[in-house]
């Protein structure tokens, strides 16, 4: 890209994870330019979620370069590592909401926890903030009242969609945003993040193993195989390519 780091979101060069002598990842790429949203597909157990671990710096690879929003993961700690992370939401496999606290106050975590650096917000701006992510993920106002327990899976998917907007991010990671969720509700949140992805100007990074996701809101599908990205591109260049995952997978799902 002509801009380099200003056009790229994403950039990982030849990541590489070692876990009891066994690499998992070794000699993976990938990249992801502002605006996209990027699917990632590949068998279960085969490392999916350990690179979005790597890429949100929530542990380092042994070896490999990842520079995200154009900061190198791994060279930042601390005030600086949190500074970066704070522009991009993070939706974990089945919401990871927190359960001893309430719709409202999962929301408001990412407001308050800016304090560690100074920079707080008034209690009444975070009130009116979590309203404003409620109803940007469509959930009524007296649904922040609720604990998770009390949701439904789509609305824990929302009510952590919400959380994962709290700071207006640049960047969305998602991952398995779907699983677990009936095929309505599963289109409903479809619709919920194209809507959010075209409104906000959000760059996404998605691990899935939905057909409809790639179908619907997948600019490019990214394949990992063998602890590599085997190849990308889009959903009908992914089906054209001749391999037997991808073979599996697409039979599997028909």
């Amino acid at each position: 890209m002509s801009n380099g780091a200003l056009d790229t979101a994403i950039e990982v060069v030849d990541l590489g994870t070692e876990i009891d002598g066994d690499w998992i990842l070794r000699g993976l790429n990938l990249c992801l330019a502002r605006g996209e949203t990027l699917a990632v597909i590949g068998s279960s157990g085969g490392g999916k979620s350990l690179m979005l671990r790597h890429l949100i710096g929530l542990s380092r690879p042994a070896e490999g370069r990842i520079q995200v929003l154009g900061e190198r993961i791994g060279r930042l700690q601390g005030a600086a590592m949190r500074r970066l992370s704070r522009r991009w939401g993070v939706l974990f496999q089945q919401g990871a909401l927190f359960s001893a606290l309430s719709v409202y106050d999962n929301i408001a975590f990412p407001m308050r926890e800016l304090r560690r650096d100074g920079l707080a917000i008034p209690e009444p701006m975070v009130a009116d903030l979590v309203g404003l992510k409620l109803a940007a993920v469509g959930l009524a106002p007296e649904v922040g009242n609720r604990m998770p327990h009390a949701l439904s899976g789509g609305m824990i998917k929302r009510a952590a969609l919400a959380r994962a907007l709290a700071l207006d991010p640049e960047l969305l990671f998602l991952d398995e945003p779907t699983a677990g969720l009936d095929p309505a509700s599963a289109t409903d949140f479809h619709r919920l993040y194209a809507q959010l992805h075209k409104n906000m100007g959000l760059s996404g990074l998605i691990v899935t193993h939905n057909r409809t996701t790639l179908e619907t809101v997948a600019d490019r599908i990214a394949v990992l195989v063998d602890g590599r990205i085997l190849t990308t591109g889009t959903l009908a260049e992914i089906q054209c390519y001749s391999h037997p995952f991808i073979e599996r997978f697409f039979a599997a799902d028909a």
